[in-house]
């Protein structure tokens, strides 16, 4: 049975959604208006007053926001409430450049924990679960988010962090610990490391909440069958508020997008231009809660599709798709968009482990894309020539999904550097920015 953390929210009328939508974007549009410099010289660039914006049909007319224009505002510049009414800020990791930071007053942290009490509940997770949140804690969003989420929902909560996988192991065994929270890699290398020591029947978990990168349903199926559980997606950026933006349910069909929180919309990377429901396109959120940083008409970059169908598990929140790559950040490799994503897919769906890498190299202006991929305990034994065989397998599989010639290299067990945060997939040596 579906179980909701707050019901008459996640299961509301479309009509009561967007009654909630309307108020809160006008509301919020007036507010950064009249008390953000930045935005307002944005807004007057564009033609646009906050007397224009009568509802979310409206929400076309303003300007986007980039990760550009984070950084041209740092610190305060997107600050709409008065430092004294902030009680913290998260960062984003590993940018380049000025790092992104975002502010949150108390009611803000309120609403983040609420959005990720709903996932952990649809996760199956009751005030009688032991959670262990394995995502990082500092400016990242991923320990604190969850952490919150679990003392909303009332589950005993192990605030691990990442790393340690030694004492990551020793708690889950001794205390029992039934939701795991972490990025799927992490996931997949505590899954590997649980089988190594022989303690897989020690471990009482039953479900899985893992974002923050991109993964397969490969990769998920692998996760769920190596630690018995059902793996869940969850999504979020540290600009919008971090994870609990959105959530799979039961149902896995997509996750739902907390409308009472943020407005979605899909565009054309190229041209802007608002796409209906359905079609593949760049993810925008305009946040219509936040006191302290309410973005309107935020940039993602991620590529993604919106559904507006009934979802069977009972929530009428529209579902977005699992990422599906980047609009910024893709491989161009040879005139040809090469997603990360579909080289992982071929290589689970041909019995290898996640554990690889992709560098991207240039010479004599030829670009050139090495897939190095650790080989699998059934291959360890075979012959070098069996596994030639399996290598030109593989890129034959490559050449079909990508459209270009790949090496593949089937390397040693544990020769690729594990991660504990956000793996490293790809290498690119050619310099190109």
């Amino acid at each position: 049975m579906e179980r909701y953390y707050q019901k008459e929210i996640e299961t509301a009328p479309r009509e009561q959604i967007r009654a909630w939508q309307d108020e809160r974007l006008v509301s919020t549009v007036k507010r950064v208006y009249e008390n953000v410099e930045y935005y307002r010289n944005k807004m007057d660039e564009k033609g646009v007053k906050p007397e224009d914006i009568r509802s979310a049909a409206d929400l076309y007319k303003l300007p986007f926001l980039t990760k550009d224009d984070l950084r041209e505002a740092y610190p305060y510049g997107l600050l709409a409430r008065p430092l004294k009414d902030c009680v913290r800020i998260q960062s984003t990791s590993g940018a380049t450049g000025k790092r992104v930071i975002a502010f949150y007053t108390q009611h803000d942290i309120d609403l983040w924990d609420d959005c990720c009490a709903r996932a952990i509940v649809a996760a199956g997770g009751t005030e009688d679960d032991v959670v262990q949140v394995c995502y990082g804690y500092g400016l990242f969003t991923g320990g604190p988010g969850l952490n919150g989420g679990s003392h909303k929902v009332g589950s005993l909560t192990l605030p691990m962090s990442s790393g340690n996988t030694e004492r990551q192991i020793q708690f889950m065994c001794d205390l029992g610990s039934t939701v795991l929270c972490c990025t799927p890699s992490y996931a997949a290398y505590l899954a590997e490391s649980i089988i190594e020591r022989g303690v897989r029947d020690k471990i009482k978990l039953k479900a899985g909440i893992f974002g923050a990168e991109a993964w397969t349903e490969e990769m998920r199926r692998d996760i769920e069958n190596k630690l018995g559980i059902k793996a869940y997606d969850i999504y979020g950026l540290t600009e919008i508020s971090g994870p609990g933006v959105s959530f799979e349910c039961s149902e896995q069909g997509g996750m739902h997008i907390n409308e009472d929180h943020f407005i979605a919309e899909i565009i054309n990377p190229v041209t802007g231009e608002v796409l209906p429901d359905g079609e593949k396109g760049e993810l925008v959120f305009t946040s219509i809660t936040k006191e302290a940083f309410p973005l309107i008409r935020y940039r993602t970059r991620d590529i993604c599709v919106l559904n507006r169908e009934k979802c069977p598990c009972g929530r009428t929140h529209v579902r977005m798709s699992k990422p599906m790559g980047r609009s910024d950040d893709m491989l161009i490799v040879k005139g040809v968009n090469v997603f990360p994503s579909q080289i992982e897919m071929v290589l689970l769906q041909k019995g290898l482990t996640s554990n690889y890498q992709i560098v991207v190299d240039r010479a004599n202006n030829s670009d050139s894309i090495e897939v190095k991929v650790e080989m699998t305990p059934e291959l360890f034994s075979d012959t070098v020539q069996h596994l030639a065989l399996k290598e030109n397998e593989i890129t034959e599989a490559l050449k079909s999904v990508l459209g270009i010639y790949a090496k593949v290299s089937i390397v040693e067990p544990k020769s690729i550097v594990r991660s504990e945060g956000k793996a490293v997939r790809v290498i690119d040596k050619r310099h190109l920015y």
